[in-house]
């Protein structure tokens, strides 16, 4: 099986990354301990953290430059990227040189605002120029697989994100958009 990657892959943050509506269960302001790894409280000590797996396949998709992109309907966009600049996310697993990176930084793209899906996944193909083709999106809600109308493959990651998840759908993207082999003149196989 080819390890071929879309050129975007697209995560919702609440109930995806973490395990709360950013809009309703914290209150700012938002801060984090020294240097504390993947951990940020609220005024009233709510939690926030990435959940386990997701600081290694932010890692895995910056590695093979891979697009990163937010998509969060929330009402607090301001709120919500705070939280993603304060949690610090480890270094990959194995590198003992490496130093903690805000969890924002991993983000190429941020669709943070109000509204559907959708608009976020328009916005994102007028920005990048990428085919809906090239996108692999994982929410938490199925209401948002109204994105495969764009041609955008969907993933739900119903239980948050986690390896098992990411490698179901990006085995899904891999189905739907197989290797193309073309063979020029000489009989040489170029794989697009």
């Amino acid at each position: 099986m080819t390890s071929r990657l879309p050129k975007l892959i697209a995560l919702d943050l609440d109930y995806t990354l973490w395990d709360l509506w950013i809009d309703t269960h914290v209150t700012p302001p938002l801060k984090r301990d020294g240097e504390t790894i993947n951990r940020v409280t609220d005024k009233y000590g709510q939690k926030i953290a990435l959940y386990r797996d997701v600081p290694e396949i932010l890692h895995r998709l910056r590695a093979a430059g891979v697009i990163i992109a937010a998509c969060s309907r929330t009402s607090a966009p301001s709120l919500a990227r705070q939280a993603l600049s304060l949690l610090l996310v480890p270094p990959r697993s194995g590198d003992k040189h490496g130093s903690p990176t805000p969890a924002i930084g991993f983000f190429n793209q941020q669709e943070i605002y109000p509204g559907s899906k959708l608009t976020h996944f328009k916005r994102l193909h007028e920005k990048t120029g990428l085919p809906y083709s090239e996108m692999l999106f994982f929410d938490d809600e199925r209401r948002n697989k109204e994105v495969e109308s764009l041609g955008v493959t969907f993933c739900l990651a119903a239980d948050g994100l986690n390896d098992s998840t990411f490698e179901s759908g990006l085995k899904e993207w891999r189905k739907r958009h197989p290797v193309e082999v073309n063979e020029d003149a000489s009989g040489d196989a170029d794989i697009n």
